[in-house]
């Protein structure tokens, strides 16, 4: 437990569990994170806002799982808004901060800005990847785009994939506190029925598409309890969502003081990004120097820039692939160097 008084509650996400009715939970709160992911570049607004919804699932769901190193969401749809893609990246120590990274794939003149964000996606999935690092097989979990939000589709996801209930009640947007410039701000409250629960499933789902939903999974008193606290959280409002002046910790016993909240150590999250030049190389390495040269521009240089964080990276291109000639500081290679 954390001396509530002293959590300063911007960009953090707050683990909570109802005794009551079996329900874990999240409380984030993204502020200057969501600033640093959608500064990096200059997206139009209804960009930004799928953008900031995903980074903020992310966040939440990041923090369920006890990684050794990533989690990726990733959308894919056939509409003017091609991909989003998020990655989080566990704390490297206890105390240290998570870290988030966030871009968006666009075709900005076939967007329609009078149309809902959603549905410029068009056809396509959800996905959710696991990678615990080297030594581990990647995992992942893949559900079609349904349910007219990014946060419909989290949840059919662990219904589908993990067979948990789980709800979003998500809140972001351009806001002004006084004394300070406008700038994004994201808040979110995460429920999911405990792993432990024994939930059984229907062979095809009631949701859309057949995708299953919660009243295809629990049943007798957990359902009773499921459906208790979604009834709680639908009075949640936006400001209270968002903060900043309501503390996520009032926010809970605001709306589950009958559910016997506890809460556990917030999780700092900050933006981060892993490109590195060593990274760029070790990706190159797999090309031959026939390749390398059909990637080289008229100055004769490789050039790469990372999609997450705008860094710019320039090679050599003697220095790049199975065949190169010198090595990353200019000296030529000789036999036997990697």
């Amino acid at each position: 437990m954390t001396t509530l008084s002293q959590i300063a509650w911007d960009d953090t996400v707050l683990p909570f569990q109802l005794d009551r009715s079996d329900v874990r939970g999240r409380v984030a709160r993204l502020d200057g994170v969501l600033e640093k992911v959608l500064e990096q570049h200059d997206y139009p607004p209804m960009v930004e806002a799928l953008v900031a919804e995903v980074a903020l699932l992310t966040a939440l769901i990041g923090q369920t799982i006890k990684l050794r190193w990533k989690l990726s969401l990733q959308v894919r749809g056939t509409g003017p808004i091609r991909i989003l893609a998020t990655d989080y990246y566990g704390p490297s120590d206890d105390g240290a901060p998570a870290r988030i990274r966030g871009w968006a794939s666009f075709d900005a003149e076939r967007l329609d800005p009078t149309a809902d964000p959603f549905s410029q996606i068009g056809e396509g999935y959800f996905a959710v990847l696991i990678d615990q690092g080297e030594g581990n097989v990647p995992y992942q979990g893949i559900t079609p785009l349904a349910g007219g939000s990014l946060s419909a589709c989290a949840q059919t996801y662990f219904a589908q994939s993990e067979q948990l209930p789980t709800r979003f009640a998500l809140s972001y947007g351009r806001s002004t506190v006084p004394g300070q410039g406008e700038h994004w701000r994201a808040g979110g409250v995460m429920v999911q029925m405990m792993p432990k629960a024994s939930p059984f499933a229907a062979k095809e789902g009631s949701g859309e598409g057949g995708l299953l939903q919660h009243t295809d999974i629990l049943d007798g008193d957990e359902d009773e309890n499921w459906n208790r606290v979604n009834l709680l959280l639908d009075t949640v409002e936006d400001l209270e969502l968002i903060g900043p002046t309501v503390h996520p910790t009032d926010l809970l016993v605001r709306l589950f003081h009958e559910e016997g909240p506890r809460v556990f150590d917030p999780q700092r999250i900050e933006f981060g990004c892993t490109c590195s030049a060593d990274r760029v190389r070790d990706s190159l390495a797999i090309y031959s120097a026939k390749d390398i040269r059909h990637m080289t521009t008229e100055d004769g240089r490789v050039t790469a820039d990372c999609q997450f964080c705008g860094a710019h990276y320039e090679f050599d291109p003697a220095s790049l692939g199975f065949e190169a000639t010198v090595n990353p500081d200019g000296t030529p290679k000789e036999a036997g160097d990697a």
